[in-house]
C-alpha cells in the first residue's frame, strides 16, 4: 500500500520524489479528517508550496491513514524508527513497476513527468503547469514532459476549421 500511495500522490500532485519522501500524516490529515491542501516546504527550492489533495488521492489517503500517528512518515521504512524509505528505495520500487509492466524506463522522476504530460494533455495550460513545477520558461516545461516540436507541428498541421 506505501508503493501504491507513493505512485499515487506523485501523479496526483507533481511533487519530486524528495518531497514525497518527506511526508508526514500530519501533512496531510488532522483532527483524523484528511486535509484539503497540504502546505509543505520544497527540498530544491526552500520555497512553500500549498497543493490541492484531489479527491481520488484524498480517499487513498484516507485509507492509509486509519491508525496511524501524526508523526509517522507516509513513506515509512521497514528499517529503523520512524524512517522514510530512501531515495533508492524509491527508485527501487519503480524500478519494479518498470519491470512488472515491461516499460522502457520508469524511475521516480517519472511520476512527476506523467503528472506534468497529463495535466498538459486534459487542460493545454502550460502557463499553470509551468508555474505548478517552478520553471522559468514554458518552453522547460513543455521539454520536460515530453512536447517537442513535433508534437506541435503535428497539431498545427492537423488543424480545421
Amino acid at each position: 500500500m506505501r508503493n501504491y500511495l507513493m505512485f499515487r500522490i506523485g501523479i496526483y500532485t507533481g511533487l519530486r520524489i524528495s518531497d514525497i519522501l518527506k511526508l508526514k500524516v500530519r501533512d496531510v490529515k488532522r483532527n483524523g479528517k484528511i486535509k484539503d491542501r497540504m502546505t509543505l516546504r520544497e527540498k530544491k527550492t526552500s520555497k512553500e508550496r500549498k497543493i490541492a489533495i484531489n479527491k481520488a488521492l484524498k480517499e487513498d489517503l484516507k485509507n492509509y491513514c486509519i491508525g496511524r500517528p501524526e508523526g509517522e512518515y507516509l513513506m515509512i521504512s521497514r528499517e529503523g524508527m520512524n524512517k522514510p524509505i530512501s531515495r533508492g528505495m524509491a527508485y527501487k520500487v519503480m524500478a519494479d513497476i518498470r519491470d512488472k509492466f515491461n516499460l522502457d524506463s520508469c524511475g521516480t522522476h517519472t511520476l512527476r513527468k506523467t503528472f506534468g504530460y497529463h495535466y498538459y494533455l486534459k487542460t493545454r495550460d502550460i502557463v499553470t503547469l509551468q508555474k505548478l513545477f517552478n520553471h522559468s520558461h514554458s518552453s522547460i516545461t513543455l521539454g520536460y514532459i515530453g512536447i517537442t516540436q513535433n508534437t506541435l507541428d503535428k497539431a498545427l498541421l492537423n488543424m480545421e476549421y
